[in-house]
């Protein structure tokens, strides 16, 4: 069984009944952010897809993997950007092994 339904990215809209005013503020900055500046389109999607591997949101997977593509980007470059975010995942997760090495040195005095 699985909670995600692939369905549902394209619902996301509905988060907006409730709260109306919320949602569309949201929008209007998400799409802001979507817009070319210091960063091309291409360079945000890229990111956009690292930062959804990094959280492992499988919504924002599809629409950022569909985003890169659209933007032109190959999946050579896609997949040094899920690396990129992995190998950064993965040292920030090693990195609090100190807390761990922290802790027990504080228990051992």
């Amino acid at each position: 069984m699985s909670y995600y339904e692939e369905d549902d990215l394209r619902r996301f809209g509905e988060m907006g009944k409730h709260r109306p005013d919320l949602f569309e503020k949201f929008m209007a900055w998400y799409e802001a952010c979507q817009e070319d500046g210091a960063l091309s389109r291409r360079e945000k999607a890229l990111i956009g897809l690292a930062v959804a591997h990094a959280l492992q949101c499988p919504y924002c997977i599809d629409a950022y993997s569909q985003s890169c593509l659209e933007a032109g980007s190959n999946m050579e470059q896609m997949t040094e950007a899920i690396h990129m975010a992995s190998a950064l995942r993965g040292g920030a997760a090693l990195i609090h092994g100190l807390q761990a090495h922290n802790s027990v040195g504080k228990v051992s005095m």
